[in-house]
């Protein structure tokens, strides 16, 4: 198996002693850490393949987002000031119903090559109705982990006949794609059951997603109480909150993240906290969507694991996880207080935390000996990061690093993205096929002549 050592680093852990290692190396061998050091402590990379030196630089976890959409990057900037209810109906499901195979595959490229470039390893994933196969083809040549599924849509008022499916159609194709893509990758790649949310899933949809994924031990992965306007719809219609009936329908446990979460009462949050199900927080979403700011001390105070995201590049116009990280301390603190959300905590969501919802806090999230080798490095001598000496490395990282701060990233022992260049993606290509793209999609929807 090939080895790489990393030498002469600074590292943030995030292990359970919250160690940070002002000057070690990492030896990675295969997929895996092998050894985790300071220099001096004896760790031996005679026999590695490659050495790569760390000198002034720090290296991270890998970081996760838990709430992504693949299928809208193409749609960045085409749908903006907007609410929910508005940028769903009148931009992102006709540009959605739009796609076609070679559109959905250079979309998720798009997204992904973004993502790596800024030291994103891992994501959860909610794809469109249609074209997921396309999808996951991009995520298994890009090196990526991802959990993904195509989103199913079998209700609503104003949803396009392209996006539109049955109960039984929506089942089944998902059934599929889950028996091809499940495990894909060796392990890699994992597929989760994701309805849409409550205003465009049938109960009866619901319920069996409920009961097929108890059945094979699947992930899901929807939305809630994103927007009052939904809620509204969802009381109207169910005749409950939205994690309320989410629970009653049993979507609610510990392999469940609900992306968003703002707009809970009291009981709610103590169902979440009962069920142990997941929250992903998305906070530039949730600002540019005017959706509201989610509670997210409150949640981690009641025990809830809250993950972080950035959503889909449709509503936020990024994919970057430092924006996140930045905006997920800054929002709560005219609310809560300057400590309600410490830096470390927010690289917790990012890490740690990204990496329980995704049910692998034991290969990924943090720098340990045996983990699954997913790694970042930054280089921060920068002046929008300096000065270093002295500081705490994670508030650098969370208050003041970019992601154009990242040199290397690295899943799985595989080195995906270093000094400008992506190992599996052709960028110019990418750039090319995505303009064509988005102007047949436009076309193809009514939004351009």
């Amino acid at each position: 198996m090939p080895m790489i050592l990393i030498q002469n680093t600074a590292i943030v852990t995030m292990d359970p002693e919250g160690r940070i290692i002002e000057q070690g190396n990492i030896l990675v061998e295969g997929n895996r850490i092998q050894s985790v050091a300071g220099c001096g402590k004896g760790l031996d990379g005679s026999s590695a393949d490659r050495v790569i030196d760390g000198s002034g630089k720090i290296v991270i976890p890998g970081l996760i987002q838990t709430h992504v959409h693949l299928c809208q990057a193409l749609f960045r900037g085409a749908s903006d000031d907007m609410e929910l209810m508005d940028w769903l109906r009148r931009r992102t499901w006709p540009l959605e119903a739009a796609h076609d195979e070679e559109s959905m595959y250079y979309s998720a490229l798009l997204g992904i090559a973004e993502l790596l470039r800024g030291g994103t390893t891992s994501i959860v994933d909610m794809e469109s109705v249609n074209h997921t196969d396309s999808a996951f083809h991009a995520i298994e040549q890009s090196g990526i982990r991802a959990i993904s599924g195509k989103a199913m849509m079998d209700w609503g008022d104003d949803v396009p006949a392209a996006l539109s499916e049955s109960t039984e159609w929506s089942i089944a194709e998902s059934v599929e794609l889950a028996d091809k893509w499940d495990g894909a990758a060796g392990g890699r790649i994992r597929y989760a059951f994701t309805p849409r949310f409550a205003v465009s899933c049938s109960d009866r949809l619901l319920r069996e997603v409920a009961e097929l994924a108890r059945a094979r031990r699947a992930y899901i992965h929807t939305h809630s109480s994103e927007n009052l306007g939904e809620i509204e719809i969802v009381e109207k219609e169910r005749g409950m909150r939205n994690v309320m009936y989410l629970d009653d329908v049993g979507l609610l446990g510990p392999r469940t993240i609900l992306a968003h979460c703002i707009h809970l009462n009291q009981d709610e949050l103590n169902v979440l906290a009962r069920t142990r199900t997941n929250v992903a927080h998305c906070p530039s979403s949730n600002l540019k969507l005017a959706s509201g700011i989610a509670r997210v001390p409150q949640m981690l105070d009641r025990g809830i694991n809250v993950g972080l995201g950035a959503d889909g590049a449709g509503g936020n116009n990024n994919l970057d996880q430092f924006i996140e990280m930045r905006l997920a301390a800054l929002i709560q603190k005219p609310l809560m207080g300057p400590t309600a959300m410490p830096a470390r905590t927010v690289l917790e969501m990012a890490t740690m935390r990204g990496a329980v919802s995704m049910g692998m806090e034991n290969d990924v999230g943090s720098i340990e000996e045996g983990k699954l080798a997913d790694l970042v490095m930054l280089d921060l001598r920068k002046p929008h990061a300096s000065p270093g000496a002295d500081v705490d490395p994670i508030s650098r990282i969370v208050y003041s690093a970019h992601s154009s701060d990242v040199v290397m990233t690295m899943v799985n022992g595989e080195i995906l993205y270093e000094s400008g260049h992506l190992a599996h993606i052709d960028e110019e290509e990418i750039l090319a096929k995505c303009d064509d793209a988005i102007r047949r999609l436009s076309r193809r929807a009514g939004l351009r002549a």
